[in-house]
């Protein structure tokens, strides 16, 4: 995928969390069921960067459940969004919350490595297949020694009701198998590029970052599995 193609697909999502901000923030308040499935991996004290946090529901969930001190990092591209996760996090006392205003498509991630490094809701959002290797490679090496990469891709292409909200590119632009364009039906009408990473592409990504799977499984959404997950250590 060209250059030019990217920052188009990224523009469209930028837009689109720009309209949308306030309705996601309402729609997506609780944790995902899918996040218990590596709880037991996690202790304290742990240093977090979670990558495109959007309002910040997983350092909640973090603070929920873990005893003793969190130190974490939110990189979202959405101002709004990032309010919200200052906001929701401001009362939970065991976790020391840092939020940064952050477009990963643009932008190199920041210096630190941490503990666990997690991307949720995202990489279906990373356009063009080179560039989700490399950035999975980016996400490996912000990893301490014996730390986690968790990923989840949103496996929407395999059901109807997110087939139903396909609509039909504009000819000029230049993508590749599997690229979507879906429409939001919540409040304000809006469209998202998303990325439909199937069971090859996910091996690929794993593959990128060099690190040992230590487990993968389907959690989440209406039927329970609609996203798909995989946890990576470095050895």
């Amino acid at each position: 995928m060209n250059q030019e193609t990217i920052n188009q697909l990224n523009d469209i999502n930028r837009k689109f969390y720009e309209v949308t901000a306030a309705e996601f923030d309402q729609t997506r308040g609780t944790a995902w069921s899918g996040w218990m499935g590596f709880l037991p991996e996690l202790s304290t004290p742990l240093s977090v960067l979670d990558v495109g946090c959007g309002n910040g529901r997983f350092g909640v969930f973090l603070s929920d459940h873990l005893q003793g001190e969190i130190s974490y990092q939110g990189l979202d591209n959405n101002a709004q969004l990032l309010q919200y996760a200052a906001s929701s996090l401001k009362n939970h006392a065991n976790i020391t919350a840092q939020f940064i205003q952050h477009d990963i498509i643009t932008q190199p991630l920041p210096e630190e490595q941490a503990d666990l490094v997690v991307l949720f809701g995202v990489i279906h959002h990373v356009p063009g297949a080179k560039a989700r290797k490399r950035f999975m490679q980016s996400l490996a090496e912000h990893i301490k020694p014996d730390g986690l990469l968790i990923f989840a891709a949103w496996r929407f292409y395999e059901y109807d009701r997110f087939k139903k909200r396909v609509v039909a590119w504009d000819a000029d632009l230049a993508v590749e198998d599997h690229d979507y364009l879906l429409d939001w039906r919540r409040g304000e009408r809006a469209l998202r590029y998303c990325h439909y990473v199937d069971d090859r592409e996910h091996d690929e990504l794993v593959a990128a970052t060099g690190l040992t799977e230590i487990n993968r499984y389907r959690a989440d959404g209406f039927t329970g599995e609609v996203n798909n997950y995989s946890v990576l250590r470095k050895a």
